[in-house]
Parts: C-alpha cells; structure tokens; sequence
C-alpha cells in the first residue's frame, strides 16, 4: 500500500515499525474510549505490544492477506483502519477501525472507510466488503449505514468484551452496488 491523501491534513500511510510507539501512546490515551467496544486493548500494555501488532500486520500484508493503514491527521496518528484476512477465493474482506477519542465526530473514519471501501470493490476487484460492530456502539455503526451499506443481520453475542457479550451488526457492500453510489 501507498501513502494516500484524502485531503490537505487527513492520509492514510501503510504501517511501519516507527508507527509502534506513537500508535500505543494514542491506544493510551484512548484506552477508556476504546476498551468499551475493542477487546484487545486490554492486551496492550507496553509500546512492544504495539511493535508486535504492527509486524503482524506487515506480515500479513506481505503475505496479500489484508492491509492495515493509520489514519494520519496534520501528521499526528488518528487511528487505524484495516482489511482483515482477505477471502481471495470469495473475493471479500471485513473492515475494522477505530479512533483516538480526540479525532472522533470529524467524518475523519468514513472519509477512511469510503476510501478502503473503494479500493477494495474498485481497485482490487473484491466482490464484498463487510463492516461489523456492536450494536449499541453507534458511532462506529453510523459510518457504513453514511455508505450506503445494507444491515444484513445481527449476530448475537458475537465478541466478549469486559462488560460481557456484544451483538454484533452485519454491514454489507456488494460491489454492484457501489459503482451505483459512487
């Protein structure tokens, strides 16, 4: 993946191992925020996490197995936005993101969204993108339904989180119907 503008202050850059310690001190700051609906932030207690994570997600990139990209906003990390495993025989992917407390309700994530979106179902000939989040977390829900994206269903007590078992909501994207939204 390439560096990517989606204006003059907001790209989107490919993850490095340089990106570990600014990325955990904004998991850090965000950690109260975020833990009520990731259940791995709990697990991140140490900029190495981090480092680890990021290898991880370069490996698996290298490997064409999905794509993670931070969120960069007048050059300060804002989040991170990836494709998980990519289904290449169903020709599908899941997007997942999240946001430091501080770059939320600034259309920052759907503007991400809408590009990964894009590039998915238009550059890399996907079929299928799906978004799923919890569904009382409704920040996070606003950015497919902004897309157009259908809600397919609701899979319950889908992820444990320290409050107990979410729902999760079932977003989907066929690429037909995108090229019509577009």
């Amino acid at each position: 993946m390439f560096t990517y503008a989606l204006d003059d202050q907001i790209e989107l850059r490919p993850l490095a191992l340089q990106h570990a310690r600014p990325l955990f001190h904004l998991t850090d700051r965000s950690r109260d925020r975020l833990r009520e609906w990731l259940p791995w932030v709990d697990a991140i207690r140490e900029v190495e996490h981090t480092a680890n994570f990021v290898k991880n997600a370069i490996k698996q990139g290298a490997e064409n197995g999905g794509i993670s990209a931070g969120i960069w906003v007048d050059d300060e990390i804002a989040g991170l936005i990836s494709y998980h495993q990519i289904d290449w025989n169903n020709r599908s992917v899941s997007i997942g993101y999240w946001l430091g407390k501080e770059f939320e309700g600034k259309g920052i994530m759907t503007s991400a969204c809408r590009t990964f979106v894009d590039y998915a179902l238009m550059d890399m000939d996907l079929n299928r993108v799906e978004i799923r989040c919890a569904t009382g977390n409704h920040r996070s829900r606003a950015i497919p339904e902004r897309l157009g994206f259908v809600l397919e269903g609701i899979v319950r007590e889908a992820e444990k989180l320290p409050q107990g078992y979410v729902n999760h909501a079932v977003y989907g994207m066929i690429q037909n119907e995108w090229k019509l939204l577009r």
